[in-house]
């Protein structure tokens, strides 16, 4: 199982409460469910800096990944925007599916360029959501299907999550009928962390894929210890309905440059290919371009993700709090206070973390950003949580 709890985090008030949350919030029945559900998981937030963080602000609070873009990624960046008069040129988007596409042996033809994997869920939450319900787990990045529902193009069916914040795949399975649009799953899944090994996941996602399109969101799965072992791509080989989402926003660290695709049959990728809503920038093209296959900069960008995530729980081991076997670029964790007071306590120290996700006030998200930022995260956190 993925949750870590030690014995002084079980026996605190504060782990008790939560656990009393986490049982109420799972029903979905209550007002406070109900809203949440219509809020999502992702709230609007307040206003950001122009480009990055404050001036002495540690930004561990939007999954982002510091240490990039790479060296490649900013050399073709450069090029690109000397020509950036013009439109981009289709040889250069051919070029970067061509790329993707041998990197997971599939075709260019199955590969669509979006400006993140944000504009892709979007797109089929879009050409999916008004054939019926979104199926998802009740806690998952579902801002793309909350776009939808917003329009009045689809609607989310919510299945709670087991009592160790996995997701409930069996539920899910049961939850599809012949009126479900589509099915969304998110693994890593954020904002849990937890990963799903290939042995569970791919059987369940083939299940439901003989009943409806599956969508998996593999927006992390290059910072997992066994991202082969871990992917769905194999059930693509198997002509099953699935579509992959990936993204260059993280192990790359170019979330604001914008870089997105999915790996999908080539039929029906031709569709998502119609319904994406904009054209990818020369610029975005170029740097992914630059670096798509810059092995020396993702094995580098892992292994501080992965430093950084070790101090964090160093520091909740010490501290004996509960939190969830992350192997994405942040960490879900409980500190006995409501995630919207330890945001407000970690602001006051210019430490910028996540606040509450829909109607879970124990739990807490903070990111990896860059390590004498996580640094300073781990030597606040004593100390508020204390005061």
């Amino acid at each position: 199982m993925g949750y870590r709890l030690t014995r002084r985090g079980l026996l605190s008030a504060g782990s008790l409460t939560a656990a009393t949350s986490l049982a109420a919030c799972a029903s979905g029945t209550t007002q406070a469910a109900a809203l949440a559900e219509a809020t999502g998981a992702f709230p609007p937030g307040a206003p950001d800096p122009l480009f990055g963080p404050a001036p002495g602000v540690a930004l561990l609070s939007r999954n982002e990944n510091p240490y990039g873009p790479s060296a490649s990624a900013l050399a073709k960046l450069r090029e690109a925007a000397e020509q950036g008069a013009y439109y981009v040129n289709p040889e250069a988007t051919y070029t970067l599916m061509k790329l993707i596409a041998g990197r997971h042996g599939v075709e260019p033809e199955q590969i669509v360029i979006t400006t993140g994997s944000g504009e892709a869920l979007s797109a089929l939450a879009l050409m999916y959501g008004p054939k019926g319900p979104i199926v998802a787990p009740r806690l998952f990045w579902d801002t793309t299907a909350i776009y939808a529902s917003k329009l009045g193009l689809a609607s989310i069916t919510r299945v709670p999550l087991t009592e160790d914040m996995e997701v409930d795949y069996a539920g899910i399975e049961a939850a599809i009928t012949p009126e479900t649009g589509m099915v969304q799953l998110c693994n890593p899944n954020n904002p849990t962390g937890l990963t799903t090994p290939g042995h569970i996941i791919r059987p369940a996602v083939a299940r439901m894929a003989e009943k409806t399109t599956v969508v998996v969101d593999e927006a992390y799965i290059e910072l997992t210890d066994d991202e082969a072992g871990i992917t769905c791509l194999p059930l693509l080989h198997e002509g099953k309905d699935v579509i992959i989402t990936r993204t260059f926003s993280k192990i790359y660290g170019m979330a604001g440059i914008r870089v997105g695709y999915t790996i999908s049959s080539a039929e029906t990728a031709e569709k998502i290919r119609s319904t994406a809503m904009s054209w990818t920038p020369c610029t975005s093209i170029a740097a992914a371009i630059g670096c798509v296959d810059d092995e020396a900069f993702i094995a580098y960008s892992k292994a501080k993700i992965t430093e950084g995530r070790q101090m964090v729980e160093a520091t909740l081991d010490t501290l004996g709090l509960p939190y969830l076997k992350s192997q994405a670029n942040f960490v879900y964790f409980q500190s006995g206070q409501p995630a919207n007071d330890l945001q407000k306590a970690m602001a006051a120290e210019q430490i910028s973390i996540r606040g509450q996700y829909m109607d879970y006030a124990p739990w807490s998200r903070v990111s990896m950003g860059k390590l004498e930022d996580v640094e300073r995260f781990c030597r606040a956190l004593p100390r508020l949580i204390s005061a």
